[in-house]
């Protein structure tokens, strides 16, 4: 006989739904990427760059503003900058759907744990992204 209530994922239903959260995520990146290059290399694959000299001043898109700025004129180098976004993002999403996961499951010591990972991630992505 069937007991009727509440129905909570199992712990096999939240992994299946981590494990593509990050295929796609990663999928993603690289497609965003990929497509960003092909944009670069079109306007750009003649030009010869020097590697032995640092210049700053071509560190156009090094904040999240500026990328999307780049990208609203579909500026390969900022296609490219946000796909490198969507991989570094990809794991970070996948700790909240985890904290959630563990909420539906009332384990609140690693919903705790969850958490402090959440802020160690993004306090240290803070200072570099947004600038």
């Amino acid at each position: 006989m069937k007991q009727k209530g509440k129905h909570y994922f199992a712990d096999k239903d939240i992994q299946v739904i981590l494990g593509t959260l990050l295929r796609v995520g990663v999928i993603a990146s690289m497609v965003v990427v990929f497509i960003g290059g092909v944009i670069y290399l079109s306007g750009y694959s003649r030009e010869i760059i020097d590697y032995s000299v640092f210049n700053p001043s071509k560190t156009k898109y090094s904040s999240i503003l500026a990328i999307f700025q780049g990208l609203s004129v579909l500026e390969g180098k900022a296609i490219i900058q946000f796909g490198t976004l969507l991989l570094i993002f990809t794991p970070v999403t996948r700790v909240v759907f985890s904290i959630f996961g563990f909420l539906i499951e009332r384990d609140y010591l690693y919903v705790l744990i969850g958490l402090f990972v959440l802020c160690v991630i993004l306090i240290s992505l803070s200072n570099k992204l947004v600038g």
